[in-house]
């Protein structure tokens, strides 16, 4: 497996380079990676349904849609994104879902997941997670809150769950909501204080040392790439309010 360290905070460009894992390469990836404050949306999501957008709009934080499904997320530095891509016959999630569990237990936290690929302690959710597949390549990622400010994202994650039954530019196909959880930091459940470049720095060195795994940097094709990608669909006004889920794949 090729290991990222992915040190862009650029929402859109992360999208984007995941995506470009997706379609565009042939190996197997693990991207590690954070965001300036944002909250990102499932493809099949409304907008006004999952997000204050004054809020948004009055603290600064960045509005994206993913190209995989799932509920509305909120990042900042203090929140923590892994993303597998994979080429496979058979889509695995649970395997994913349980290196990271295994991680958690490695530095002395006890987590357990649920049924929708959730990761939780003490019945509180740290962890979120989406998956897709394109062709025979699959794609999970989920959220680790590490340290994030919980009150904006509460504040950020504030919708109107009545304001659109569809998607926009669809009549018939409806929105699908976020299932609301409790929500915690995996700082406050561990035993030792650390920071989240500490915690990010084990997690990485988890994947890179495994003797099958070795790192892998992006090329100059490769941001070329990525960055199209981001412009023409990740960073658009249409992809983030007006898409139907229908007329992108």
């Amino acid at each position: 497996m090729f290991c990222i360290d992915n040190r862009c905070t650029d929402i859109y460009f992360n999208l984007a380079a995941e995506e470009y894992l997706l379609k565009q390469k042939r190996g197997n990836f693990f991207m590690l990676w954070q965001s300036e404050p944002s909250v990102v949306i499932g493809k099949h999501q409304s907008v006004a349904a999952e997000v204050d957008e004054a809020f948004l709009h009055e603290k600064g934080i960045a509005l994206a849609r993913r190209f995989s499904g799932g509920g509305a997320v909120y990042h900042d530095r203090g929140n923590i994104n892994l993303s597998f891509i994979e080429t496979r016959k058979q889509p695995d999630f649970e395997y994913y879902l349980q290196l990271v569990v295994d991680f958690l237990e490695k530095v002395g936290i006890a987590a357990y997941a649920d049924q929708r690929l959730g990761i939780y302690v003490d019945e509180r959710k740290i962890s979120g997670s989406a998956q897709c597949i394109h062709k025979d390549r699959v794609m999970y990622h989920c959220t680790l809150l590490f340290s994030t400010d919980l009150d904006v994202l509460n504040a950020a994650l504030n919708g109107q769950p009545d304001a659109e039954n569809c998607l926009p530019g669809s009549r018939t196909l409806r929105a699908v909501p976020s299932v609301r959880s409790e929500v915690a930091n995996v700082k406050e459940f561990l035993s030792e204080p650390m920071d989240v470049k500490r915690f990010m720095h084990l997690l990485f060195h988890s994947f890179i040392d495994d003797d099958d795994n070795r790192i892998y940097r992006f090329s100059a094709g490769d941001l070329e790439a990525i960055q199209q990608l981001k412009e023409e669909k990740y960073a658009s006004q249409e992809w983030i309010y007006h898409k139907s889920a229908l007329t992108s794949a």
